[in-house]
């Protein structure tokens, strides 16, 4: 089949889901879209109140800051986690990936409070270290930049290693034959077979879970302090305690921005794949 053929045969099986999805979605993004400019008259007002404070550029700094670390955490830990099950037996690698999936199917809500329980003053880890030092340990992990940290890496780490996964089991196993045969080290082989070709897994990956990381509200919510929060939670501060609609849509519109953003390059790179 041609370029042309995929792409057509990709609308029709497509179409449906894509016609209900617009029809739930484009709704409510029209609505908030029409409120972050709507007043006496039509106007950018609250764009220019919103860009233009000190609040919003702090949490933007924090948003991007959280989302790029947690994305660079978890891909480092799921390219690793992804790399050993690409080299299991097909059976024990079904039984891995329930465990690997097992924690996304649990709520985000339930494993936030859970790391309450491992990282409080009195958790899991600082009663193991005090019983370590043989001293009392109070290590402040929580409601800060480490237990948000832990919390998205947590949350993000499946969906990395469901996308090099991937990318790794399409590698051609002639490949590594042939470079051992030609007494290529194992870092060597590394370096020049497995890490050049997982880069699609890699991208796709980063990518996607970084504009996941961007709305992020539960984890930030729940893990975070009063300097850790992002920008969903500032929408959520304007439209519940401060009641200003426009302010809390153009925000959710600014953010809505972002995500194409990022997102576009993923699109193009798998439309370039078809």
């Amino acid at each position: 089949m041609n370029r042309t053929s995929i792409l057509r045969a990709h609308a029709i099986f497509m179409s449906p889901a894509t016609m209900v999805a617009v029809a739930i979605v484009l709704p409510p993004l029209l609505y908030v879209l029409f409120t972050s400019v709507h007043g006496p008259v039509l106007s950018l007002a609250a764009f220019d109140a919103v860009l233009t404070s000190r609040l919003f550029r702090q949490t933007l700094g924090t948003t991007i800051l959280v989302a790029g670390f947690s994305s660079l955490l978890s891909l480092l830990l799921g390219f690793i986690v992804a790399l050993h099950l690409a080299r299991q037996p097909a059976q024990r690698r079904a039984f891995l990936m329930i465990l690997v999936l097992l924690p996304f199917w649990t709520s985000v809500l339930v494993k936030c409070f859970a790391f309450t329980v491992i990282l409080g003053r009195d958790g899991i880890v600082n009663t193991f270290l005090s019983w370590i030092f043989r001293t009392k340990v109070q290590l402040p992990l929580m409601f800060n930049m480490v237990s948000l940290l832990i919390g998205m890496t947590n949350y993000l780490i499946p969906l990395v290693v469901l996308s090099v996964l991937a990318s790794l089991l399409a590698i051609d196993g002639a490949l590594y034959r042939a470079a051992s045969i030609m007494g290529a080290k194992p870092a060597r082989i590394f370096w020049t077979i497995t890490l050049p070709m997982s880069l699609p897994g890699v991208f796709a990956g980063l990518l996607s879970i970084f504009v996941m990381s961007l709305g992020a509200f539960i984890v930030p919510s729940l893990l975070g302090g009063p300097q850790d929060q992002m920008l969903s939670n500032l929408v959520n501060f304007y439209n519940r305690d401060v009641l200003d609609w426009p302010k809390a849509s153009a925000i959710s519109v600014v953010l809505f921005g972002m995500t194409i953003i990022f997102a576009a390059p993923l699109a193009l790179w798998r439309r370039r794949k078809v």
